[in-house]
């Protein structure tokens, strides 16, 4: 058994866990997971939480019977003859680590200017993948990809494409077909079985950077479509569109797909079908690098 506790932490993060545990309330997880999946979860939980705080308690063969994690928290695990307690800090000591966290010591300064000179260091690519999914809903624990689009871009230019549609277990819902155009009657002709169709899809991303719009929800799904698969988690550098825009375009009612390609004088030719969603895509990436300030 493991219990995972998260305050302030992205929503990102949440849906990652979801694939693994269920969140039985706002930011309280449980699960039955192997020690190599609770050593990886909580390595992403690391990488990923950002300023949140999160406790993981998980049972283990010891005096115990149990042990427990912490990261970003004011209460600290401590060794009292043998036996592990949680340390709940004085007011001194809460101010102490609150300082720590927020960048006052040397050590978190460095780590902030190493931090910032790798960004420099890191350009926008000009080779890259773009992808866009087409799902049956909007939770990857429960729903599941019934489209896959990605353009293979080398030197701003469009090289090759790829598109499947992906025959799932049950029919997806009307709304899911007004929505998207895809039918249960073209996913029962043109479908293909979910694992080859992702075996192909992560040969042709290869270990390229990938862009997409709203890059979070096509790799919590893509995630969860490769443990189905048991294929390897995807770790490509991921550039989102969304966020970019966020950060260059000021003077917009929304960042929507459509509403950045109308800002950019430039119209869909389709949406919500993952081909026309990646040719967006791919246009909007290739005006945004080319914006220095914001508008």
């Amino acid at each position: 058994m493991i219990v995972i506790t998260m305050t302030d932490c992205p929503n990102g993060l949440r849906g990652d866990l979801t694939k693994w545990m269920l969140e039985v309330s706002p930011g309280v997880f449980v699960g039955q997971v192997s020690s190599r999946v609770r050593d990886g979860l909580w390595e992403r939980i690391k990488e990923t939480s950002k300023n949140g705080r999160v406790t993981m308690v998980f049972s283990t063969n010891n005096e115990q019977r149990l042990d427990f994690r912490i990261h970003n928290s004011t209460w600290e695990p401590i060794d009292y003859d043998g036996i592990k307690l949680m340390l709940r800090p004085s007011p001194s000591r809460v101010k102490q680590l609150s300082n720590l966290r927020m960048g006052f010591s040397n050590a978190s300064k460095r780590q902030a200017a190493k931090r910032a000179a790798q960004k420099k260091r890191t350009p926008l690519p000009d080779t890259y993948v773009v992808i866009d999914l087409e799902t049956s809903g909007l939770y990857p624990d429960e729903d599941v990809i019934i489209e896959l689009g990605a353009l293979l871009v080398e030197e701003h230019s469009v090289k090759a494409r790829y598109s499947t549609l992906i025959r799932p277990e049950k029919p997806i819902a009307p709304q899911i077909e007004a929505l998207t155009g895809i039918t249960n009657e073209m996913l029962e002709r043109e479908g293909v079985e979910m694992h080859a169709a992702m075996e192909q899809f992560m040969a042709f991303l290869n270990d390229l950077p990938i862009v997409a719009h709203n890059a979070n929800f096509d790799y919590n799904f893509l995630c969860a479509a490769c443990a189905v698969c048991d294929l390897p988690t995807p770790y490509n550098r991921c550039i989102d569109t969304l966020t970019l825009a966020k950060r260059k375009i000021l003077q917009i009612k929304n960042y929507r797909l459509s509403t950045l390609a109308e800002h950019f004088g430039f119209e869909p030719s389709q949406s919500h079908r993952s081909l026309a969603d990646c040719e967006t895509t791919y246009q909007l990436y290739e005006k945004l690098i080319n914006l220095e300030v914001s508008e």
